[in-house]
């Protein structure tokens, strides 16, 4: 992990963009609160509306993909870490970078791929196994936008490797999105959804952890970065976490995530572990693998197999892995 710095040993320019930060996180949650008092005196017009345009849209669903397209997901091993990348209709996402010494393989494994440009990066949350390679992958990598969520400012890290990102999402003018849960948006013929966060009151920075559901016809992955017990039962309330084909435990199969009220919501068919070899935390954990094998027996792991990759054509699903995992 990369040594963390006293606020004073953060140049003038990392100060100034700290604080941009901070002022737009401000200025998210007011505009969130504006919009929370519009919606309560507009809701009955709202649920009209949302009835008559139910009769009159009701067959203008998602299509459902069609023959030769593809969606991709790779779970990319980086150790004690997590790294997906998600290619769909000529489109990119990466779903955090893992630290920053994992950065050299993450940038070979996306030029193997022939990457050259990523529309959407997520960072599920500022801690230096999810973000701390991100500064470097956005100065390799043209970048469309990038997704995070909107932590408060006790939560928002002095570190070396996050004042690089900020300087160089500064130098590139790079967009930075707060996540929402309910906002959607498309990558080729998959829809990808905003589970989480659904509070701003954790009382640990996981639990600020952006959740994904991405659908591709019959397909559906869930992802949740490090969120734990509390903001996945945020999950269950909301039915974001019902039913899915591939679920990404979180934290890295930590006992304080993937609790049994989740996997019973998710029942998933098959599961990703992302976690390094020897790991000094006992990732996965022995309780968890025992409650994810009441719902299924298909586990990946990137300690044991190396990275995964999923192809979806919308109704099959295959899977191949680095190595065999024996």
């Amino acid at each position: 992990m990369a040594e963390k710095l006293s606020p004073t040993d953060l140049t003038e320019e990392q100060e100034r963009l700290l604080e941009e930060v901070r002022q737009e996180v401000r200025k998210h949650r007011e505009e969130k609160r504006r919009r929370r008092e519009a919606l309560i005196g507009t809701a009955i017009i709202i649920l009209i509306l949302a009835a008559v345009f139910s009769v009159i849209f009701s067959g203008c669903t998602p299509r459902h993909p069609q023959p030769g397209d593809q969606l991709t997901v790779h779970f990319i091993d980086v150790g004690q870490g997590d790294c997906t990348l998600l290619t769909a209709g000529g489109e990119t996402m990466l779903i955090d970078s893992g630290e920053v010494s994992e950065f050299s393989t993450v940038k070979a494994y996306l030029t193997e791929c022939g990457i050259k440009r990523l529309d959407h990066i997520v960072v599920t949350h500022p801690h230096s196994d999810h973000m701390g390679a991100m500064a470097q992958i956005i100065e390799c990598f043209d970048t469309g936008e990038v997704i995070m969520p909107a932590v408060p400012d006790e939560y928002i890290p002095v570190t070396a490797w996050f004042g690089d990102f900020l300087d160089v999402m500064e130098r590139r003018k790079i967009r930075l999105i707060p996540a929402e849960p309910g906002m959607r948006f498309m990558l080729g013929d998959a829809q990808c959804l905003v589970t989480a966060p659904l509070t701003m009151s954790a009382d640990d920075l996981n639990n600020f952890s952006v959740g994904l559901r991405i659908t591709h016809g019959a397909n559906t992955f869930l992802l949740a970065g490090d969120a734990e017990r509390a903001e996945e039962l945020d999950m269950v309330s909301s039915g974001t976490a019902d039913k899915v084909t591939v679920l990404k435990l979180n934290h890295h199969g930590s006992p304080t995530s993937s609790c049994e009220e989740y996997l019973r919501a998710a029942s998933p068919e098959l599961a990703v572990i992302s976690c390094g070899a020897g790991n000094p935390y006992g990732h996965p954990a022995d309780e968890v693998l025992e409650r994810l094998e009441r719902y299924t027996r298909r586990i990946y792991r990137t300690d044991l197999h190396g990275s995964i990759v999923f192809r979806s054509d919308g109704d099959e699903l295959s899977v191949g892995t680095e190595r065999s995992g024996k």
